[in-house]
């Protein structure tokens, strides 16, 4: 009798020594196919080093499943995850940095609990490739956009429940020195797009405008409930006209020397 029990103690020790050695060791493309589960795809990291908890992999944008484009974040991404509570809630602190688009690492925490989940984003101050966005497909793929991503924020919210998904913070984005393939004209211009929560989170106001260039942007939006709507315009500045007519007609719906933007 003492030897069985002595032998079940030992299978239970090895089972759990197996367990935590998984969880401690797991591989680090556990990771990637999580991510790629998560964004259906258009998110994928590649060629993953390390383990879950620290590791490093090129990062592809994709258009998703079926898609054929993609393009991929220069030298990649690290990262760095590790348990910990945010309140009584059980939580994941992550350090995750890109050497060419973050001076310093971000600091995000996902927060889960039984009603959702929680991202927070720490202050951050980034500079990102615009080409990067072709490979999500349409219409990016069309445009092929050149030139800076500059996303800051002084600390944001991410929450996802039952009725939606909501926004608190500030997010905004400045696009420097935008060109795309579609027109001869470069730059375009330089533009802003400020996301602002609004209501206590349960909607967030989109404003686009244009900082400088001869393409003239110019919108507003709202977020309610993780669906957009946004309604602007683009225009060309005196003299260039013809120089954009061709991007105006793939911007939106035409109505004389404007092209209508509208979302949702």
């Amino acid at each position: 009798m003492q030897h069985r029990s002595a032998t079940r103690m030992a299978g239970l020790g090895a089972g759990l020594g197996l367990a935590l050695a998984l969880l401690l060791f797991a591989p680090a493309r556990w990771l990637g196919q999580a991510l790629q589960w998560a964004t259906q795809g258009q998110l994928q990291l590649v060629n993953a080093r390390g383990t879950v908890w620290r590791g490093q992999a090129d990062l592809l944008f994709t258009g998703g499943e079926g898609s054929r484009g993609q393009t991929a974040l220069p030298q990649g991404v690290v990262w760095r995850l590790n348990p910990t509570l945010a309140g009584a809630r059980p939580a994941l602190a992550v350090r995750l940095g890109a050497p060419c688009c973050t001076p310093e690492p971000l600091s995000l925490t996902a927060v889960l609990g039984l009603r959702g989940a929680e991202l927070r984003v720490a202050a951050f101050d980034s500079q990102w490739p615009a080409d990067l966005l072709a490979g999500l497909g349409t219409p990016w793929n069309t445009l092929r956009l050149e030139g800076q991503l500059g996303l800051r924020s002084p600390g944001l919210k991410v929450l996802w429940s039952g009725s939606g998904t909501r926004f608190q913070g500030t997010l905004t984005v400045n696009a420097l020195d935008v060109a795309s393939r579609v027109s001869t004209l470069r730059p375009l211009g330089s533009y802003r797009l400020e996301l602002q929560s609004a209501d206590e989170g349960r909607s967030a106001t989109l404003a686009l405008n244009t900082l400088r260039g001869d393409l003239r942007l110019k919108g507003n939006g709202q977020w309610i409930a993780g669906r957009l709507r946004f309604q602007g315009e683009a225009r060309a500045a005196p003299g260039r006209e013809a120089a954009l007519s061709n991007l105006l007609n793939i911007l939106g719906r035409r109505d004389g020397p404007r092209s209508l933007l509208n979302i949702g």
